[in-house]
């Protein structure tokens, strides 16, 4: 606790000193004039909700003085231009959405000076809090004061703020690693993040086996119906298994795999008609692997790779090149779903959601994570975790039921001391 000490002086006002133990040594900050009382009780009250620290932006003897400019400082939203356009081993697509972040979204943190004046955001002045308001405003959105009843920026899920915070905290990072060093500490680093449980459970569908079934039932092309019972059956992105060629199949073991070596990538804004994807390298390191194939899905790979030289897809649209996502999509997979939903089915998956069916299947059938995380080819096993670990509490009932069978049978005692 602070406390405040009075110093009468032989001509004018007393000086008053608020002096109070911070990491264990005395600190203390004078205060004189007319309101010297008053102001030593404000700042004791400030020193306490600052946990006995200094408070923020106050310098001893003078106050609250904002920190002196950097001479390299700049604006937050140059600096994070220039930090994206500098990034290697992105592609182009992943550039240009990091730069409508940084558009979109960066331009509405500011810093709050301590007289609560609010001043565009620099490299350097950018503070904690700043970065916590910036989070609120986000969650929160931004209606229009002309009318209520419509936004100037709509609310942001959590998932996005994440990816947002994740991107500018790589931002503040860059330049504390500079050199010269731009600022000493990340101001990105405490940030409480709004919990993402509810939007993951809302995003993902979940198919039993007969719905799956009601789907497929649906889809009359023979090639369309193959390429969704490979999606379900690998738990495969839609980019890698229709990137899948030829010569990624191994047929001639025991164990045929399908390798993952490439998947499609979206190209640049305004490439010309029919270049608007490419083939280059996986989503991570890890998504480069082998998937053991079921004999069901070998004798389908069979099937279609025969006949084929090894530069052919493996699947292939009407008029053999590779699928389109938004054309199988919008001709295949929705009216299916369309007329499945018609005929009862009470769920309108994605066709991402037969990656997220694989799993739960898989983990019905006592599949560890740590396989499923291979399988899928997430970089770490905490998003195999954060995605799919509620699914676990199915297997609750057999694992109660071990327990009980392993405790029920009495271990035998006798020899046996209490310490």
């Amino acid at each position: 606790m602070a406390s405040i000490v009075k110093r009468p002086k032989k001509a004018g006002p007393p000086t008053y000193q608020v002096k109070w133990r911070q990491d264990g040594a005395w600190q203390s900050e004078n205060f004189g004039g007319e309101d010297g009382a008053a102001q030593a009780e404000q700042f004791k009250i400030l020193v306490e909700a600052h946990g006995n620290q200094w408070p923020y932006g106050w310098i001893r003897g003078k106050g609250f003085v904002e920190p002196e400019e950097h001479p390299n400082d700049q604006l937050l939203v140059d600096y994070a231009k220039r930090y994206v356009d500098r990034l290697t081993g992105v592609d182009v697509r992943t550039r240009e959405d990091y730069h409508r972040e940084i558009r979109l979204h960066f331009g509405h943190l500011v810093h709050t000076r301590t007289d609560g004046l609010e001043v565009p955001a620099t490299i350097c002045n950018v503070i904690q809090d700043d970065v916590t308001d910036w989070v609120r405003r986000e969650q929160e959105g931004e209606r229009d004061p002309q009318d209520a009843g419509k936004w100037l920026r709509r609310k942001a899920d959590p998932k996005s703020i994440s990816n947002r915070h994740g991107l500018l905290y790589c931002v503040f990072q860059a330049a504390v690693d500079a050199t010269p060093q731009l600022r000493t500490t990340n101001p990105c680093k405490r940030t409480k993040l709004p919990r993402q449980d509810d939007h993951v459970d809302q995003d993902m569908c979940f198919l039993e086996r007969d719905e799956y079934a009601r789907i497929t039932l649906e889809i009359k092309d023979p090639d369309a119906r193959d390429l969704a019972d490979f999606l379900v059956g690998t738990g495969m992105r839609w980019s890698e298994a229709t990137a899948l060629k030829v010569k990624d199949i191994n047929l001639t073991s025991d164990r045929p795999t399908a390798s993952v070596q490439r998947a499609w990538k979206r190209a640049k804004k305004g490439a010309p008609a029919g270049e608007g994807f490419f083939l280059g390298p996986p989503k991570t390191k890890k998504a480069r692997r082998l998937i053991a194939l079921s004999p069901a899905q070998a004798e389908m790979c069979r099937r279609l790779v025969a006949g084929h030289g090894p530069e052919d897809f493996v699947f292939r649209a009407a008029q053999g090149g590779p699928w389109r996502h938004s054309n199988y999509y919008h001709r295949k997979w929705q009216p299916a779903v369309k007329a499945a939903i018609e005929a009862g089915l009470p769920k309108r998956p994605r066709l991402h959601d037969l990656r997220h069916t694989h799993v739960a299947w898989l983990i019905a059938a006592d599949i560890p994570l740590p396989a499923i995380q291979a399988r899928l080819g997430h970089e770490s096993i905490q998003t195999t975790v954060d995605r799919y670990g509620h699914l676990v509490r199915e297997l609750d009932d057999k694992i109660t039921a071990a327990v009980q069978g392993i405790m029920s049978v009495p271990a035998p005692r006798a020899g046996l001391r209490a310490v």
